[in-house]
């Protein structure tokens, strides 16, 4: 089955029940259209680089899907008539990366400091690199 990313940011001012009760409705709508919803993350309250419909925070999702076209184009209804939803995107992909590095920060500066990493089984391409020799 083709695989999928989907992010969306939820108001401010719901609490984390809601939350997780709306991460469970979208994920039974994928299940329903017979994938699977292969991971959720929250990534918590974060502040919008502007306000979107009065909102100057939100709450970000992360979610890894397995599905079918039909189930994601309804997941993606869904989310636009959802009010407790203020934007939402969604995209394919070849392969589902492990965790998200930037968000399992604590902030930008970890990050950029290399105090987080994530590990990444090497590629064919990494290993082929690590094969060469060089006559310098």
């Amino acid at each position: 089955m083709p695989l999928y990313e989907t992010v969306l940011i939820a108001r401010q001012d719901l609490a984390a029940e809601d939350i997780d009760t709306l991460t469970d409705n979208l994920a039974k709508i994928i299940t329903n259209g017979g994938g699977k919803v292969v991971s959720r993350e929250y990534w918590g309250t974060k502040n919008l680089a502007y306000k979107i419909k009065k909102n100057s925070r939100g709450h970000y999702v992360f979610m890894n899907i397995d599905s079918e076209y039909s189930a994601v184009a309804e997941l993606n209804r869904v989310m636009g008539f959802n009010e407790d939803i203020i934007r939402s995107i969604t995209f394919s992909v070849e392969e589902h990366q492990g965790e998200t590095v930037l968000f399992a920060a604590k902030n930008a500066k970890d990050y950029k400091a290399g105090k987080v990493s994530v590990k990444k089984e090497p590629t064919k391409l990494d290993l082929a690199i690590d094969q060469v020799q060089f006559d310098i």
